[in-house]
């Protein structure tokens, strides 16, 4: 520096500088160090930034004034720079030589300002809006600039007058061009033009935000204030920045992935070319081609190493890598900035000890303490934003990627991965990557920070630190053990929580049969079995739990205690100080974090790698090939040809369909027939070029619409189903409801053809999705379409119908290609040709004339179903058409498949398909059986547009009553009485003593610190050491104590929530389930327990925790600076009122967030299962669009969520970083009162504070979405009950009825309150062992009868009496349990066959043979290997129907009642079950009463008599012969079905 500044300005002055009270920086210095800082600054960050800007474009800024006096005031300070240049050289001419940094700064800085000028213009023409390179440059020239304006000022006023006028000058100019530089730089230019700013509705701030707005999120706070003066709507939310959504994450990874593909492809092609060089010789070329066979090819490569697989990895890395170094980038930086403060604390104590030090040291390193924390927290948060933005796109390209790979997969692939297993890749396993990215970095940082850490503490405390890392690396098994114990845990759990869940399911699925056979309290019994089981795993867990916060709140004391012991025991001349001891205790505290931080990474690693595996493998299946059908070819006339074709489902699989030859001539009918599993359907897959090709060709001209087999349903509403993403046109469209017979049924549903319609269809019935379905195929005008047996699931007339008025030769489709697979022999002769499918080959071809000749295997399958069949099919047909003639009213009454082949689980939700009043709120059956759907579906059902308001308004109401304040006082009420008043106020005073006793510790310490001033030393070692132990051994226990106590409190608050919700849910009356959607009990069975379980104890124990851990340091702060007391008001007034606007916002983005979350899976499952569907009509880039769609909703809300923590983030952690300031400033306020270890204490505190306050804040808004789990609890523990099951003093005796009559008295029923009576004014009397037959039409309230006598129903009027007994007025058990019933729906629940019949063990092994012989199962029953515990699947599964229908006639035969009631199945059953049935009933049931609802008129004309109901009345009641000799209604329905001339 002498060189530069010559002998005269020295560069440094030390008594100049720190020793005095008004310091000043030489002048070398100033021109020199200060005045390069910022240029060496620009220089270095340009050719990156320029790199940068030149790679990303966002169009050009126009000229604004901002830009103009920015670029005015960058020339003038150029101006200015080189006026001080030529200012030297005019003085050298005159003789008076400066030295040459005079020369050498003016000329850099004059540099610097033209390459700003430079960067401000070119920023303009990329469109930045503001530059962050340049603020920091222009805030670090204005920085260094106030020291040389301190000292111009000064040196003015001691000198009379201004040596050097023109550099005093200019320099002041320079400044305050320089001030207004950063000044400027502040606002933001205009968005660049053409940008999608201008179009889009509601742009994110984000993209508009300056630099400051940017490091500190400011741009958000507008969203938190709209949050908090009302709920947030999805209207409300930012549209997703471009860079982050679907339409270019995706693509940018699926580019990276088909490159790795290729990489792999090209690998193996040359690992093969390799082994077929050698040209095959003469004799063997008679494979086609002369290439060797598949199969020889595989063993030639297995021979080799393995070839290389894509490596999805890799390509993640190249897609986002790049990005995701930002962030890393500034995590290096975070890094080093933490180890800051220590240093600076070492400084502010030995600063203390000092006495004549000047005070403006303190004051600079209480400044300078608050600086390095308030950048450290700017740049940690910048880290974790890039991280989680990388996350989301991670997360939107990979379901991207799955969605589209998941359309486009073949079959033998679809088997080996199931819906649910796609979903969970979608759901569980994007996210472990997501959840991955945000700590990825901890896998370099923490060893990083833990070196860092321990070459500090060396430097302080020496080797004793060994002892210290020697107990961190002790505790780290411990830990791992812990973790892994938990990890066994959880999972046993979860397995008693999945079985308690699906026994909910099956539970609330058939609670109808469990309150008509009163079984309610043994279920219940199985439940609490499981519960006891579940939460006895809690408990272990919390144990666990228990010892591993101990472990975590611990570590960092006992490696203190190790350290300091160490340190004094090993050498007498080593005292342990105030600095020594806290600036090791701030390390040790930096340490605590990675420490913990590094297992729970690389278990996440390992996780995230076994999903990474699971998706590679998932993307590497095999594809489908679109060219494997020939849509080009048109020189022949017939539309479909396939010449020679051998398909398979799978390569390995031997084939399905061998030499195919068809030819279907343009615009022919041709009917596919044959045996079940022949073919048929496959032979539509291949035409839809869904099999695999093995050899062949198949050629189809024109566009295909094509029917499945099973129907598939979206969830849409109707109109959309059918127009499938063509445009509306109105007359085409009534003319294929019409044809499809689907216009009556509009008339039902409750928004004609917008009703929305739930997942699966459900609620359809499975004939009306079909024709829908059917509707869509003809909606769609193909050329070919290819129907794969769609009159299957509906009835007879209406089949008729369609092939009259769509399939058949008058049809609408007449003139079109048409293949129909079918299984109605009685429209073959209608059809041109036939082909008959037999073992995968086609047996026979022609029309049905030809066919009948040639007396084959078509003959054969005619025979089989015998003529009587299609005879009988006709007159049924008739016989339906009549109806509709004599009932036109009734529209439902020809609907019989409304009730068709699949069951409708409950009769009473068949009312309400009926009553048509009713169908308004969820019109979900409880029949989809997988409970994951039925969440999601919970939310949605829009009607029509009068009732698209109601689940609104419930949403709404909802959101409010979270919101309130009383409400959530109140439900903390509730859990605080659940836990138990007294031992929640006992774990509160537990805590307190933790807290005392770890302040007490760190007193002690800085007592036993001060003793090193007073050189009262070596005495006292032991004892001090003792104490400090004895105190932190006492936390630890304590700590121990409370957590465990809490989780005990935390169980036994969800034993009871838990019990109260079952046991309400069991005496619920029938009414309840009937109008609620089972989703919707079961998310309080599941979702909600579960959250009571588990989240919300560990919520309340992170919560205290982090609440002590901040009261205490500001007890331990206001202790040793009692004016700190005066700051605190303010700053719990800011703290408040940033956690009031976040938890608002942040509660309702995550609801939203959830909310929007579903529909990606639902959409998914319906995809994939539809997808052949999509396929077929060529839909797929729509759909592609649309699961597009739904990703960006759901990351619309989970942007700001994570934007929203690191907004709260900076906020809080910036009154944190005050904290720290005041208590340093008031240290050294206070300085000559305190000493170092009060100073050392305090301080220490405060550093430690800003992360506890952070947690706290999100602690306190998780407790309050979580504490939401209990209110719903509680609100359907509270619900209406039925009357009890028993009332003892009218218990009847205990052989009633021994009679058996059974009496109404002018009775009436409705359903629900404010409905219209059911059943009106009955009164009848039944003699014992009489048989009565009810019959009436769909809806006549014959299933109502029954069920008011099981008192499903309650009275509306009158009374009935059985016995003398009137049954109003005894238990419901002590009714129920006398009275039998044979539903028509024969419900069993999963386990034992046993359990099925007798669940509470009355009957003993004999008597159960005995029954099962009388219902003709012993045979079936003694041939199984488990006889009696034989499982039954769910819902009986792998029973036939007929089979469960039986295992009802058992359960009748073993209970054996007085009463009777057996409610008839109508298509479920076959003849013969029925007739079996039946003879059982006559002879077993001789002496009882019975009561049967006949569908089918001859199991009752040899009744005693029969009743028929109509609209509720009885309108006949007499013996069958006099009622047929009355001709009244009985006689009509007798000639319909042929039973009466």
């Amino acid at each position: 520096m002498e060189r530069l500044c010559g002998p005269k300005l020295p560069f440094w002055v030390a008594n100049q500088t720190l020793h005095t009270d008004s310091p000043d920086l030489p002048e070398c210095f100033q021109l020199s160090v200060l005045s390069w800082l910022p240029c060496v600054y620009l220089w270095l960050a340009c050719p990156p930034y320029l790199f940068y800007l030149q790679r990303n474009n966002k169009g050009y800024i126009m000229m604004s004034i901002l830009n103009r006096v920015k670029t005015v005031f960058g020339l003038v300070l150029w101006i200015v720079c080189w006026t001080d240049l030529f200012g030297t050289f005019h003085e050298l001419q005159q003789g008076d030589s400066k030295p040459p940094i005079y020369f050498v700064t003016p000329l850099v800085v004059g540099m610097t300002m033209l390459l700003a000028l430079f960067l401000i213009q070119f920023e303009r023409l990329r469109g930045v809006q503001s530059s962050g390179i340049l603020f920091i440059f222009w805030f670090l020239s204005v920085l260094c600039a106030i020291v040389p304006f301190r000292s111009k000022i000064l040196q003015a006023k001691y000198q009379s007058e201004i040596s050097d006028k023109l550099r005093f000058t200019t320099f002041y100019f320079y400044f305050s061009l320089i001030a207004a530089e950063l000044i400027l730089s502040c606002f933001n230019e205009k968005p660049p033009l053409f940008s999608n700013i201008d179009t889009d509705p509601n742009p994110c701030p984000q993209s508009t935000a300056g630099f400051l707005s940017t490091m500190t999120f400011w741009w958000f706070t507008s969203m938190a204030i709209k949050g908090y003066k009302n709920p947030l709507e999805a209207k409300d939310l930012w549209s997703l920045n471009k860079r982050d959504s679907s339409e270019v994450v995706v693509p940018k990874l699926l580019r990276e992935w088909e490159v790795e593909q290729a990489k792999a492809h090209s690998a193996v092609d040359q690992s093969t070319q390799a082994h077929f060089s050698k040209p095959p010789p003469a004799g063997e070329s008679n494979h086609v081609g002369g290439e060797s066979s598949p199969e020889e090819v595989e063993v030639l490569l297995s021979k080799q190493k393995d070839p290389q697989k894509p490596s999805f990895l890799r390509s993640l890395i190249k897609a986002f890598g790049p990005y995701f170094l930002i962030g890393s980038a500034f995590k290096l930086l975070q890094d080093l900035i933490t180890f800051v403060n220590p240093q600076l604390l070492k400084l502010l104590i030995s600063f203390t000890k000092q006495k004549g030090a000047p005070t403006w040291w303190g004051y600079a390193l209480a400044f300078l303490m608050f600086f390095a924390a308030f950048l450290q927290t700017l740049i940690l948060h910048q880290h974790f934003q890039y991280c989680f933005v990388t996350g989301m796109r991670l997360r939107t390209s990979i379901i991207g990627a799955i969605y589209r790979k998941s359309l486009i997969i073949t079959n033998a692939a679809k088997r080996t991965s199931t819906v649910g297993e796609i979903v969970n890749l979608m759901s569980v396993d994007a996210q472990r990557f997501m959840d991955l990215t945000t700590f990825l970095n901890m896998l370099w940082s923490a060893p990083l920070q833990i070196i860092l850490a321990l070459y500090f503490l060396w430097q302080n405390l020496g080797p004793s630190v060994l002892a210290g890392v020697a107990v961190m690396i002790l505790l780290i098994p411990l830990n791992a053990a812990i973790a892994v114990r938990t990890r066994a845990y959880q999972v046993e759990q979860m397995q008693y929580k999945d079985a308690r869940i699906k026994l909910m399911n099956e539970i609330l699925n058939g609670i109808k049969v469990l309150k008509l056979y009163a079984w309610e309290s043994s279920f219940k019994e199985k439940v609490l079995e499981i519960r006891q089981k579940e939460l006895n795993v809690l408990r272990k867990t919390a144990y666990l739990g228990a010892l591993s916060t101990m472990a975590w709140t611990s570590a960092p004391f006992l490696v203190a205690l190790t350290t300091f012991a160490v340190y004094v025991t090993v050498d007498k001349n080593n005292i342990l100080d105030a600095e020594k001891a806290f600036v090791s205790l701030s390390l040790f505290n930096i340490l605590r974090f990675p420490l913990n931080m590094l297992p729970q990474v690389i278990s996440s690693i390992v996780q995230a790698s076994v999903s990474l595996k699971r998706i590679q493998d998932f993307l590497s299946h095999d594809e489908l090939d679109p060219e494997s059908v020939n849509r080009t070819n048109t020189a022949t006339d017939s539309s479909v040809t396939v010449v020679n074709g051998k398909f398979t489902w799978a390569k390995r699989d031997p084939p399905a369909l061998h030499n195919i030859n068809l030819m279907v001539p343009q615009g022919s009918l041709l009917a596919v027939v044959g045996h079940v599993g022949c073919g048929k359907s496959s032979l539509v897959s291949a035409l839809l070029g869904e099999m695999e090709k093995m050899e062949g060709d198949i050629s189809i001209q024109g566009s295909v619409a094509y029917v499945p087999q099973q129907a598939w349903i979206q969830n849409a509403t109707l109109r959309d189903n059918i127009l499938f993403g063509k445009a509306y046109n109105e007359h085409k469209y009534h003319c294929c409801l019409d044809a499809c017979a689907l216009t009556q049924d509009l008339e039902v549903l409750p928004g004609g053809d917008l009703t929305e319609i739930g997942e699966k269809g459900i609620n359809l019935s499975g004939g009306q999705r079909q024709r829908v379905s059917l509707a869509r195929a003809l909606y769609n005008e193909a050329d070919v379409y290819l129907l794969d047996d769609p009159l299957s699931a509906v009835d007879a007339h209406v089949a008729k119908h369609i092939f009259d008025q769509v399939i058949g030769p008058e049809g609408a489709l007449q003139g079109k290609t048409r293949i129909l697979v079918t299984h109605g022999i009685s429209f073959l002769p209608q059809v041109d040709n036939i082909v008959v499918m037999v073992e995968g080959r086609v047996s026979e071809m022609g029309s049905y004339q030809e066919l009948l000749k040639q007396n084959g295997a078509f003959a054969e399958f005619l025979r089989n179903y015998s003529l009587e069949d299609i005879i009988e099919e006709d007159e049924a047909t008739e016989a339906l058409i009549d109806e509709e003639e004599n009932f036109p009213d009734d529209a439902l009454s020809n609907h019989t498949d409304m009730v068709d082949n699949e069951p409708v689980v409950n009769e009473a939700k068949r009312q309400f398909i009926r009553q048509i009043s009713i169908i308004s709120g969820d019109l979900e059956n409880p029949k989809s059986r997988s409970v994951r759907k039925r969440l999601c579906s919970e939310r949605k059902h829009a009607e029509s547009d009068s009732e698209k308001k109601l689940p609104k308004v419930e949403k709404l109401i909802q959101a409010e009553t979270a919101e309130t304040g009383r409400v959530k006082s109140k439900v903390f009420w509730e859990y605080a009485k659940a836990v138990g008043p007294l031992l929640s106020l006992f774990i509160c005073f537990l805590y307190g003593c933790q807290s005392a006793a770890s302040i007490g510790a760190n007193v002690w310490l800085s007592q036993w610190t001060n003793d090193a001033a007073q050189n009262v030393t070596q005495e006292n070692v032991s004892m001090r050491v003792g104490v400090y132990a004895a105190l932190g051994m006492a936390q630890g226990l304590l700590v121990m104590v409370s957590s465990f106590t809490l989780a005990m409190g935390n169980i036994g608050a969800a034993r009871k929530l838990h019990y109260a919700l079952l046991d309400n849910k069991f005496h619920t009356p029938q009414s309840f389930f009937d109008t609620t959607p089972i989703g919707r009990v079961i998310n309080r069975f599941s979702k909600d327990i579960y959250v009571i379980d588990e989240a919300l104890p560990s919520t309340v124990l992170m919560f205290l925790g982090t609440f002590f851990s901040s009261l205490s340091t500001m007890i331990v702060i206001v202790a040793s600076t009692p004016i700190f007391a005066v700051v605190i008001a303010p700053l719990a007034f800011i703290y408040i009122f940033v956690q009031r606007f976040y938890v608002a916002t942040s509660r309702q983005l995550k609801r939203l967030e959830s909310v929007s979350r579903s529909p990606i899976y639902s959409h998914f499952s319906e995809t994939v299962t539809g997808s052949s569907v999509i396929r077929a009509y060529c839909r797929h880039d729509a759909f592609v669009l649309m699961s597009d769609m739904k990703v960006d909703d759901n990351q619309k809300s989970y942007y700001p969520g994570i934007v929203s923590n690191r907004w709260l983030g900076v906020r809080i952690e910036f009154i944190g970083n005050c904290i720290v300031l005041f208590a340093a400033l008031f240290a050294v306020i206070g300085k000559d009162k305190l000493n170092p270890g009060l100073v050392g204490l305090s301080v220490s505190y405060a550093l430690l504070v800003t992360m506890s306050l952070n947690w706290m804040v999100r602690m306190t808004s998780d407790l309050e979405s979580n504490i939401v789990a209990v209110e719903r609890v509680r609100e359907y523990s509270e619900t209406k009950t039925e009357a009890p099951w028993e009332v003892e003093d009218k218990k009847p005796s205990p052989d009633w009825p021994s009679q058996g009559n059974v009496e109404f008295s002018d009775y009436s029923v409705r359903y629900r309150e404010g409905l219209e009576l059911v059943l009106k004014n009955l009164t009848l009397s039944v003699k014992g062992g009489e048989k009565i037959g009810i019959v009436g039409r769909t809806g006549a309230g014959k299933s109502s009868m029954t069920l008011c006598l099981f008192r499903l129903l309650e009275a509306a009027g009158g009374e009935i009496t059985i016995d003398g007994v009137k049954i109003s007025e005894i238990g419901l058990h002590d009714l129920r349990s006398k009275l039998t019933i044979i539903p028509q729906e024969p419900v069993l629940f999963s386990g034992s066959l046993r359990m099925n019949l007798d669940p509470f063990e009355r009957y003993s092994d004999g008597e159960i043979w005995k029954a099962l012989e009388l219902s003709h199962l012993n045979k079936f029953v003694s041939n199984q290997p488990a006889k009696l515990e034989l499982e039954c699947s769910e819902g009986g599964e792998n029973l036939s129907v007929g089979q469960r229908q039986l295992v009802c006639l058992a359960r009748a035969l073993l209970r054996k009642t007085r009463i009777l009631i057996l409610d008839e199945a109508t298509a479920a059953i076959d003849l013969e079950t029925d007739d079996l049935i039946q003879s059982t009933i006559r002879t077993q049931f001789e002496d009882c009463t019975v009561f049967t609802i006949a569908h089918r008129l001859n199991t009752i004309m040899d009744y005693t008599r029969v009743l028929v109901l109509d609209k509720g009345q009885i309108a006949e009641f007499d013996t069958p012969t006099n009622l047929l000799f009355r001709r009244g209604i009985f006689y009509g329905m007798a000639k319909d079905a042929g039973l009466a001339q």
